[in-house]
């Protein structure tokens, strides 16, 4: 577990919060940035919650979203635990603690950005907070940056030609999540016939 935590999460965590960090301090509301021309730009975003920016709504919504997502992030660290324990494969390992770390790296922004910072605009770029930040704990937005540029090509049907393939403002902790139920999905007769075997 010590390994996966100290290879992994940890990894994937600082990776995500310098970046969220250098967006937050260097960029306005919808500004953008080249990454990778044509294909992928920074453009910094903010949503109220979900991967991808899907949210629930309101007050209510920003706090069944939050403890939800502590719940389910205490219910992941449990989980690795008892597979770390059971000699689970390797791959298992590391896409649950993928997972584990993009549900954490998006709690962090969500209950802790809003002490931390001042509030982005569409023409503000956010500094440290040095007496009250723009929300209380737990009402932050969480910060996204990635943006894919890739379109369909034009001849494609239904209204899809020239449209994004992928329009969704995404961020690593995003990444990592999708990645590790992709991997998983991909690879889940390895890794639970593995699980069985050693049950």
């Amino acid at each position: 577990m010590r390994k996966l935590v100290l290879r992994w999460l940890l990894p994937l965590l600082l990776a995500d919060q310098a970046l969220k960090f250098y967006i937050k301090l260097n960029f306005s509301i919808h500004q953008s940035d080249g990454f990778i021309p044509g294909i992928l730009e920074l453009r910094f975003l903010e949503n109220e919650g979900m991967a991808f920016g899907w949210a629930l709504p309101g007050v209510a919504g920003k706090l069944l979203l939050t403890t939800f997502r502590i719940l389910a992030s205490i219910a992941i660290g449990v989980y690795l635990s008892r597979l770390v324990k059971e000699g689970a494969h390797k791959g298992m390992l590391r896409c649950i603690t993928l997972i584990w770390a993009g549900a954490i790296g998006n709690i962090i922004d969500g209950a802790f950005y809003g002490l931390i910072f001042t509030h982005s605009g569409w023409d503000t770029v956010a500094t440290f907070a040095s007496t009250g930040g723009y929300a209380s704990l737990f009402m932050a937005n969480v910060v996204d940056m990635f943006h894919f540029l890739v379109t369909w090509p034009n001849w494609m049907p239904w209204g899809l030609g020239g449209a994004e393939i992928f329009p969704p403002v995404w961020n690593i902790a995003d990444a990592a999540i999708s990645i590790g139920v992709i991997w998983i999905l991909l690879r889940q007769r390895t890794f639970f016939d593995s699980l069985g075997t050693k049950a």
